[in-house]
Formats: C-alpha cells, structure tokens, sequence
C-alpha cells in the first residue's frame, strides 16, 4: 500500500469519503464533525517540501500559496493530513465565495481577490515516518491534537463526542451544510464508506456539463448549462441550470466550455433544448436544487460553482443510504 507521503502522485491516497444517509443519528462510538462547505485537500510534507493536493492528486499549492507556507513550519518532522480548504461569506463557509481562488495561480490576484482562506485539518494520515491510517480515528485526531500548531490559516476541525441529532438541528439553524458522523474507532480506507456518514442541511449536487444553450434577452455568453450524472448506461441528462450566474461567471464558462464543443451530444437520453451546443463531457460543477423529479431531473437547480477536484467520470447521482 503507497505511503501517505506519496499523495499526489499518480498511485496517491485514495481520500476516505461520506456516504450521505436519510436520518441524523446519536449513537454510542460516533464523532460528529460541522460538514464545510469547501474543498477537500490533502496535505504532505516529506523531507522538507509541502505540498497540497485535491482528491482527485491534482496540485494545489499554487492556488493557496498561504496555507502552504502555514504549513511548513506547524510541527517538526514530515506529515500527511486530510482536510478542507474553505472561505467565509460572512459566519458561513461558501464555495461560491472560494470560486475567486480555486482556479487562481497569479499571486498578485490572489493577493487583490480579498479573499481569505482557512485549512480545516480533520485528519492524520502519517506522522514522522509512521503510517496512521490503521489506528482508530479517536486516536489519529489526539495526536494531529498535539502534533500540529494550528493557527490561522490552519484550524483543527473540532467534533462533538455524542448527539448528533441535535448537532444537526442546530447546524440547520445557523445555516451550515450539515454533519458528518464518524465511527471513533474507524481505519481510513480510501473511497466511500459507511463509516463516514453525512447528514446534510442543503441540497446539492455535483454534475457534469455536457452542453449548453444560447443566450437570451439580456443575457451575455451562454444561457443555461446542460447537465447530467453517470450511471451503468452513460451520462444521463438532469436537466439545465439557468440560474447563480453574474455575467463574469457567464463569460469564465463560455470561454472553458467553447474549445471543449463537439458535433454530438454526450448524454445517452435524448435532449431537446433550443440553441444547444454540445461539450466534451469532462467538467464538474456544483448546484443546489429542491428535489429530483420522478423522471431523473433537478427542480429549480442553481450553479453553485465549478469543482476540479472531481473527476468527471465519477460524478453520480448522490442517493441517501438506508438504514442509518
């Protein structure tokens, strides 16, 4: 099994995931964790160097050259963690307000985007030469505790040791995304797990753009985005999303998706929307939205913003597992 310092490379970690469930639970031996509204982003440093990658192994550290340098010089001796990188709106956590840095790699307009990240750190995966990943998690967060200096913009992910249920009540209350449940004394394995769970206060989904119309009326660039989700078929279509635009994000998104056009369409349903113009399959977004309808479809879906840190392949129908 490749070491956590390996993360990143081609043949990295594999990020352990949330599994969403139905109902919010308190139960004996869980952790519960505030559910952010970011990035995920592991973070390495083996022999003097740090980096940070998304989950797909995507670099990071361009874009977030302050957590970086955080970062090298938290603790002694070379780590791995497991975290997420997020920006405020206000009290709440925001990924469109984090739209401003994910794709930025310019310090100068990272530093005039006014935009001010944090690193919430819930994990350790390797601590001074030694793999963690097999001891339970109670353990791995007591030592990330103690091991890690965390300061601005470096901040240890708190967890309640017990009623969920009413963590999630209050989390809806103020607005948050939700909680994550976690067993205490659970391994990190990578991919999804029932042993990570999340109870979410909002709705959202990952999807992959697979076309888009023309504009109208007002409107400058494009004028709602095609989108859909795998399944054992191909890319089934969930309709469009024509609203969570400003006309800067309306012309950041023709301009990706213009060289990505193609003559056929990617969806394995058949589309019939006015003015559509066919993509590459191969972005992700975000949008929030109230319910799926009977037939597959997002109702009153809205752009959030885009995710590379995601591929596209991956992106499924998010359902709730039962019996939790």
């Amino acid at each position: 099994m490749p070491t956590p310092a390996s993360a990143g490379d081609e043949h990295g970690v594999e990020p352990m995931l949330a599994t969403l469930t139905r109902e919010p639970f308190s139960r004996p031996g869980w952790l519960f964790e505030r559910k952010l509204d970011g990035v995920r982003a592991l973070a390495v440093r083996d022999g003097g160097r740090t980096r940070l990658f998304s989950r797909t192994h995507k670099p990071m550290g361009a874009s977030y050259p302050e957590i970086v340098d955080a970062l090298e010089v938290v603790a002694d001796g070379d780590f791995a963690t497991d975290g997420e990188i997020v920006a405020f709106d206000g009290d709440q956590t925001s990924f469109a307000m984090l739209q401003k840095r994910i794709h930025q790699t310019n310090p100068v307009l990272i530093r005039s985007s006014g935009v001010a990240v944090f690193y919430y750190v819930f994990d350790m995966l390797s601590w001074d030469g030694h793999d963690m990943r097999r001891l339970p998690l109670r353990d791995r967060k007591t030592i990330l505790r103690e091991a890690i200096d965390f300061a601005d913009p470096l901040r240890y992910s708190a967890h309640r040791d017990d009623d969920g249920a009413q963590m999630y009540a209050d989390a809806c209350a103020r607005g948050w995304e939700g909680v994550i449940a976690k067993r205490a004394d659970s391994a990190y394995r990578g991919g999804r797990s029932p042993d990570w769970l999340k109870f979410k206060c909002v709705r959202d989904q990952d999807v992959v753009i697979g076309g888009f119309t023309d504009p109208g009326g007002s409107r400058s660039a494009l004028g709602a985005l095609l989108v859909g989700y795998h399944d054992d078929s191909g890319l089934r279509y969930a309709g469009k999303v024509g609203t969570g635009f400003d006309e800067a994000t309306l012309r950041r998104l023709r301009d990706l998706l213009g060289p990505l056009e193609q003559p056929a369409s990617p969806f394995v349903d058949q589309v019939r929307e006015k003015g559509a113009h066919w993509v590459a399959a191969q972005v992700v977004a975000q949008v929030g939205f109230a319910e799926w309808t009977t037939a597959g479809r997002l109702r009153h879906p809205t752009y959030r913003g885009l995710r590379d840190d995601r591929s596209a392949t991956d992106v499924v129908r998010e359902a709730p597992a039962g019996g939790s």
